[in-house]
């Protein structure tokens, strides 16, 4: 009995020797191990974290991509309105005007400008084939725009009287003063052969005073802003605003005789 006991505390004794041994080697061991296994876990690491950066940076990119075709489609919608509302009240004017002219006058669409700065004329979408003559008289809702010196069967090209080539004669609504109006290749016309003592003054409208071929008396030409003498001393001149906004121009009448 006390053999059978001996010999299973020497069994015992051998195997909590042989854990505390183990238990030394891991020790031993574990730091190198740890170390070596450490260098393809910070690989594998760094090319997931890798890779997963270049699948975000894709798809932002992608997403970032849409939502600016989305903002530029919606820009472009709404600039497409404004535009829509703007051309339909100008054409509503138009309209407007047209239907209350004392004057049978034909819409047309402005299609081109002179490309030079030495002259100011546009192009129109109406010619002969729509009973458009050379000399007519073009006019807006505003006022006075200019005349028509070339006409084809589709097309017209209008002189504005912004053009120092056309002379209208004019007068002041107010006063009844009588003067020429020219154009000066620049946002303002100048009104000349004005007599020393002209009443004429700043704010005063100028109206065409049908003493000049084909221009009907009354259409309004512009506003006085500035008046002076000429180097002569002897006459006067003015300035006038335009009443019609030339260098935007877009749709103009044409006033049929």
């Amino acid at each position: 009995m006390f053999n059978l006991k001996k010999k299973h505390l020497i069994r015992y004794a051998a195997f909590a020797l042989a854990l505390i041994l183990a238990a030394g080697l891991i020790s031993v061991i574990k730091s190198p191990s740890l170390n070596i296994l450490s260098i393809p876990l910070g690989i594998f690491t760094l090319i997931k974290n890798e890779s997963a950066g270049l699948i975000f940076y894709h798809r932002n990119m992608v997403q970032r991509q849409r939502l600016s075709n989305e903002v530029m489609f919606l820009k472009k919608t709404l600039n497409d309105a404004n535009e829509a509302l703007i051309e339909n009240n100008r054409l509503k004017k138009l309209l407007s005007f047209k239907q209350n002219s004392a004057f049978r006058v034909l819409a047309a669409r402005v299609i081109g400008r002179s490309p030079d700065n030495w002259s100011q004329a546009v192009t129109i979408d109406k010619g002969s084939a729509s009973g458009i003559k050379k000399g007519y008289t073009a006019i807006n809702y505003l006022g006075l725009v200019g005349r028509v010196i070339e006409v084809s069967a589709q097309t017209s090209k209008i002189l504005l009287i912004s053009d120092p080539g056309l002379g209208v004669s004019s007068i002041v609504q107010r006063s009844r003063q009588e003067g020429l109006v020219t154009g000066t290749l620049s946002s303002s016309l100048i009104m000349r052969y004005l007599p020393k003592d002209a009443d004429i003054a700043i704010a005063d409208t100028i109206v065409t005073s049908g003493l000049t071929a084909n221009f009907p008396k009354g259409l309004i030409v512009g506003a006085v802003i500035d008046t002076g003498e000429e180097f002569s001393g002897l006459s006067k001149y003015a300035i006038i605003k335009p009443a019609v906004n030339l260098s935007g121009l877009e749709e103009v009448l044409i006033i049929i005789p």
